[in-house]
């Protein structure tokens, strides 16, 4: 039981940092960094929130993955054995990985950013006229990006409901009369 918390915790407090951070940096900072008066400082600022966010987000990520692993591990009964509990594990395997692909790579364009130093732009994910080509493309894909990953958490924190709906008891009585029925067909 205190294991099966702990994962829980570790779980829950990972995904939850992960989606209010990605949720504030798209709401909240990319948009402040158009707040300055010279355009030039706008990509410093949005870059100097993200370096000191990047930290706190990977150790929220790690929090994420091994109270995922122990939760598959205290539930391993319940996906082998309740109908339905297999296939929302390995949806929420894909979403997972692919949450955490969106933000290698925008972080890897925020890092293209942040390397370049001071360049004129509106905000932290809007180029301005005098943004290079190459690195306005790049903030025209972090626009996209900085939706995709608290989307993409927020779609895993959905599932997750799921599957604590999935462990009342009725559901793993159901969940388990279905998979055995499937299995005497």
């Amino acid at each position: 039981m205190a294991n099966s918390t702990l994962t829980r915790t570790l779980h829950d407090a990972g995904l939850a940092a992960w989606f209010g951070g990605s949720l504030m940096g798209a709401v909240g900072l990319n948009a402040a960094a158009g707040a300055v008066d010279d355009p030039k400082q706008s990509g410093r600022v949005a870059n100097v929130g993200w370096n000191r966010w990047t930290p706190v987000n990977a150790g929220a990520i790690g929090a994420l993955l091994v109270g995922s692993l122990g939760q598959i591990g205290s539930n391993a009964e319940r996906i082998a054995g309740q109908k339905g509990v297999a296939g929302m594990s390995v949806a929420k395997t894909a979403l997972t990985a692919a949450a955490m692909g969106a933000t290698a790579y925008s972080r890897l364009l925020g890092r293209k950013l942040a390397d370049a130093g001071d360049v004129p732009a509106q905000d932290g994910v809007t180029p301005s006229a005098g943004t290079p080509p190459e690195l306005a493309d790049a903030q025209r894909k972090l626009k996209v990006m900085q939706w995709v990953v608290p989307a993409s958490t927020g779609l895993l924190l959905a599932i997750s409901s799921y599957a604590g709906e999935q462990q009342r008891a009725s559901e793993v009585v159901k969940g388990a009369r279905g998979r055995f029925s499937l299995k005497r067909s």
